[in-house]
């Protein structure tokens, strides 16, 4: 009787199963990376603790070669076009032999990210689409990517169309919320918000799409740390800390609009340019220490800035040959009336794929990782040629930029460290991937080869080969120290990656 019972229940459980699989429409896609690269991504080579010293401290200590795959796997309930909820998983990053992330021998760890989780539904009768959830957001952006925020952000986007030519979207995300652990006032002030308007407009050859943003952040905002972000200049770490009990504004106002144009009216020329601003509302002062000890002046926690940025390619038979440039606002020395960087909430620059995110985005070693750069306090000009190629199935892409910088020689005395401006992605910062902190007097210039080749219609191989002259001025920095110094060296890698894409 047991048994029967059993049979009954397992089988009605298959029925339901079948009904509900029969009105939903399950689709799946992702894809394996597993990468080899050999590279040393490193800007400072030794430090030296003490300049009247002869001790020196290696301060790139990653393995040259390195071995990693990711996985990532989308998983899509369709019920109807106007209805649909969506899973996106990612496995790893997985460094072959590291037990953290599931790489040494048993290969155990828990190591399954959530990376999306959303719904996208129609109001009834309407063209009005909403998507919640978890999710990726780029605002608009062409020529190089977007220097403010593109990444993943919990939030809700509507969207309508009203014709062919005019459309209108607008999203509210929070990017942060419920992560201050200061030992007064938990969670307390720490939420950030943004809100913002994108109008897309598209004409034969012409596509531009004005948009802005309007965010608000607690003084305890931050995703990390007990310390509120509002007060980075250059990527230095402690030096500029903010303490936000020192503040009487529970929260401070940020802004940013933009104006991407893309023109191909003229094809095969395209030229596309970007124009963006941005702005973070003063939390109060800090103080501001001279890396010699000399004095300190009370610095101002505002940020404002502006950035420019173009592309103009042509595209050919054997290729596609372009030049593109930006220029940012930078520092001005004066600490006291805050920073003239633009602010970012996260970047995702991809002109250059070392100092940027114009390949893959990936690599098997942390110090290797495209930087997503924000471009702010820098200017830069380079060379590319797109889509060249010579044999069937196999596709080269070549990029050379120098990269200037905007900032004043004079704030090089406010870094906590004579190489506080090689740290690339410092998560404390406001607008954490702004790269390194380049002066007038500072200069670095890369180059980029990668050669794409189709395997299987599913299955590329990617060889990816990028090196950067370190041209950072030693007098700027280390004349501006008692104590510590550093050894420059410039960066490089050779990296493989097989891709199969379903």
């Amino acid at each position: 009787m047991k048994k029967l019972m059993t049979l009954a229940l397992a089988a009605g459980m298959l029925l339901g199963a079948a009904t509900g699989a029969g009105a939903i429409d399950f689709k799946a896609k992702g894809q394996w990376l597993m990468g080899f690269s050999a590279g040393d991504g490193s800007l400072v080579s030794h430090t030296k603790a003490n300049k009247a010293g002869n001790h020196n401290k290696a301060a790139d200590t990653d393995d040259i070669f390195g071995a990693s795959q990711r996985v990532r796997l989308q998983l899509d309930a369709v019920a109807s076009e106007a209805l649909s909820g969506t899973v996106f998983f990612e496995i790893g990053d997985t460094h072959w032999g590291k037990n953290s992330n599931g790489g040494a021998l048993g290969a155990d760890q828990k190591i399954v990210e959530l990376k999306n989780a959303y719904i996208d539904w129609m109001v009834p009768n309407t063209d009005l689409k909403f998507r919640m959830g978890i999710q990726g957001i780029q605002l608009p952006n062409v020529a190089g990517g977007s220097a403010v925020f593109d990444d993943d952000v919990a939030g809700v986007v509507a969207s309508y169309q009203f014709n062919e030519n005019v459309g209108l979207t607008t999203f509210w995300a929070r990017p942060y919320n419920d992560n201050y652990t200061g030992t007064d006032r938990v969670n307390y002030h720490d939420n950030m918000d943004l809100f913002a308007l994108m109008v897309p407009l598209t004409f034969d050859g012409v596509k531009v799409t004005p948009w802005a943003m309007y965010g608000m952040a607690g003084a305890n905002t931050n995703g990390l740390t007990s310390t509120a972000p509002y007060a980075r200049y250059a990527n230095g770490g402690d030096a500029f800390a903010f303490d936000p009990s020192s503040t009487s504004k529970a929260y401070g106002s940020m802004f940013w609009a933009g104006l991407p144009i893309s023109l191909t009216l003229w094809d095969p020329l395209n030229v596309e340019l970007d124009i963006n601003y941005g702005y973070v509302e003063s939390m109060g002062r800090y103080a501001a220490e001279r890396a010699d000890n000399s004095f300190t002046r009370m610095g101002d926690t505002k940020r404002e800035g502006w950035l420019v940025k173009a592309l103009v390619e042509y595209k050919m038979d054997w290729g596609t040959p372009g030049i593109f440039g930006w220029y940012a606002s930078g520092d001005d020395g004066n600490v006291k009336n805050g920073s003239e960087r633009m602010p970012s909430i996260s970047a995702c620059g991809n002109f250059m794929s070392f100092m940027g995110d114009g390949n893959y985005g990936w690599s098997t070693s942390d110090s290797l990782y495209d930087r997503n750069m924000s471009y702010a306090g820098t200017w830069g000009i380079g060379l590319r040629v797109h889509d060249l190629s010579f044999v069937e199935d196999l596709k080269h892409s070549f990029r050379v930029a120098y990269w200037g910088g905007t900032n004043s020689p004079s704030m090089a005395k406010y870094v906590n460290s004579s190489y506080g401006w090689q740290n690339f992605n410092n998560a404390l910062n406001f607008g954490e991937k702004d790269g390194p902190y380049l002066t007038t007097n500072d200069g670095l210039l890369e180059f980029n080869l990668v050669n794409s080749y189709q395997i299987y219609e599913n299955l590329e191989a990617n060889l990816e080969l990028g090196y950067i002259v370190n041209m950072m001025d030693d007098d700027t920095w280390k004349r501006s120290y008692r104590n510590d110094s550093y050894k420059k060296q410039d960066a490089w890698k050779a990296q493989l990656i097989f891709a199969y894409s379903f």
